[in-house]
């Protein structure tokens, strides 16, 4: 399937808002894969097919995991709007024939991230987070600026900011969230020291 099928397979299953915001997903990722040096093709399509899950209720996506053997942590047990991630990655393979074994781990850790992260995975991680429709973040024009010159600083500072929103009480934090972060502070330290 193409780029510009699954755009309009995508346009009737996502919302007018989440079309939109995948759209700006999208391009960023693919900027961002051009700074840094990545294939600008796989950026684009895991940009496009990030959320695909997404306007899949929340019962519907635990019922989906379940049925077809995707893992579940505790914390997506009690707060399931997280699996749309990894069932985004499941359903890109299934109903958009994604075979990129790398796009579709983008696809999986782009909510939660992963110690590890590989340049195309923090790509759509960032252009999540940063998209043009974006307007709420903390230091948006920061994160915005350093995720063209340095990827590891940029995925610290977005992880510091969700786990500093999710301390305050507006969420559950999920462990991979907090392994992800104590992965890029080392990163980030290791950089400092060299």
């Amino acid at each position: 399937m193409d780029r510009h099928e699954m755009e309009k397979k995508l346009h009737k299953a996502l919302d007018k808002e989440r079309f939109r915001h995948t759209m700006g997903v999208m391009y960023t990722a693919a900027s961002l894969a051009m700074a840094h040096g990545c294939d600008m093709d796989a950026a684009l399509l895991a940009g496009l097919l990030h959320d695909c899950a997404k306007c899949i209720p929340n019962d519907k996506k635990l019922e989906l995991c379940k049925k077809h053997h995707i893992e579940i942590t505790d914390a997506e047990e009690r707060s399931p709007f997280l699996l749309h991630a990894k069932l985004g990655a499941f359903w890109a393979r299934k109903k958009y024939e994604v075979t990129d074994e790398q796009v579709l781990h983008a696809i999986a850790v782009h909510t939660t991230g992963a110690p590890g992260m590989g340049v195309l995975d923090k790509i759509l991680y960032i252009a999540d987070y940063i998209e043009p429709n974006r307007k709420k973040a903390p230091d948006l024009g920061t994160v915005r600026q350093m995720a063209f010159t340095d990827l590891d600083r940029t995925m610290l500072l977005i992880l510091e900011g969700t786990l500093s929103y999710l301390e305050e009480g507006k969420g559950e934090i999920d462990l991979r969230t907090a392994e992800t972060y104590e992965y890029f502070k080392q990163q980030v330290m290791q950089g400092k020291e060299t």
